[in-house]
């Protein structure tokens, strides 16, 4: 059963979120009737009066169906919340307006869908991650060569991707949509610094990797033997420290608070959801020698073994 911060998402828990949503829409809503600035904030110069009429009974009273019980109000709460977030987002985009309310509209949109899958399917498909070309997969005995040559070019591609392309229109989503925070030029330099570390670290965990578990980063070339050396003797999960480190430092970097919350929303994610499934196939493959290694590293931070099993 999947556990984020210690709560059980379960189709109980995604009806009070729809509830939670209801209370947040409805107190949104008696806030941009009663506070200009609020108004211009999330609306931005849309017409107040004419959103609202369709916001209110298909966001707001939709979610209270929904937390009811009531299967039938997912397939209207849900859409609608997609179609206004991405209606908002370019409203926001082509005029500079309204970046707030694109980007709470944004944010609702996800959780309104992971909230519906999970009452339609009755419990969280965590399993949807990985399947199809990101299912476990043992790599093929290729040679050494040739697994440094793939970790590097699935390297570059997931670095280009997620500490890159994604971060450079985030950012530029922030400033555009005018929700974005001054940071201090000192602030900038720690992210280069982190950054630095953490680009270390992630080579040598992927050196690691390739050289000693005959493997590579994706999960469908998995290594072949358990990887207890190098960084791995430090925490069992270093490439994900790494990402996530590297994550955080553009961030602070470009000065996107956006950024760094994308980062560690990231890390969520793999935390809750990747790791327990990437683990739960370790453990079947290599067994006893595996939860040896489990107790013994912590996930993490390096700690002394007593305390690493928690961790």
């Amino acid at each position: 059963m999947l556990v984020i911060a210690g709560v059980r998402v379960t189709p109980t828990t995604a009806r009070v979120y729809f509830g939670i949503q209801a209370l947040a829409g409805a107190a949104w809503w008696a806030a941009v009737f009663s506070s200009d600035a609020v108004r211009q904030a999330t609306l931005g110069a849309l017409p107040v009066p004419l959103v609202a009429t369709l916001d209110i009974p298909l966001f707001v009273v939709a979610s209270v169906v929904a937390a009811c019980g009531i299967r039938v109000a997912l397939w209207v709460v849900v859409p609608w919340t997609a179609v206004v977030a991405v209606g908002m987002a370019g409203y926001a985009t082509i005029t500079g307006l309204a970046g707030w309310g694109a980007l709470l509209m944004v944010l609702a949109a996800g959780a309104s869908l992971a909230a519906g899958i999970v009452i339609l399917c009755g419990r969280a498909p965590v399993e949807w991650l990985v399947t199809g070309p990101m299912a476990f997969r043992t790599a093929a005995p290729v040679g050494r060569e040739r697994l440094l040559a793939r970790t590097g070019l699935q390297t570059l591609f997931f670095w280009g991707t997620f500490l890159v392309a994604i971060p450079l229109v985030v950012s530029w989503i922030e400033s555009r949509w005018g929700i974005r925070l001054d940071m201090p030029f000192a602030v900038r330099i720690a992210g280069a610094v982190v950054l630095g570390a953490a680009t270390v670290l992630g080579v040598w965990s992927g050196i690691s990797m390739s050289t000693k578990g005959e493997g590579t980063p994706l999960p469908s070339q998995m290594a072949r033997r358990l990887v207890v050396v190098g960084p791995y003797r430090l925490v069992r999960n270093p490439m994900a420290v790494a990402g996530i480190a590297q994550g955080v430092a553009v961030g602070l970097i470009l000065g996107s608070w956006l950024v760094v919350v994308y980062s560690l929303l990231g890390s969520v994610l793999w935390n809750t959801v990747v790791r327990p499934l990437e683990e739960a196939d370790l453990a079947a493959r290599f067994g006893a020698e595996f939860e040896e290694y489990r107790a013994r590293v912590s996930c993490w931070v390096p700690l002394r073994p007593a305390a690493s099993r928690a961790l």
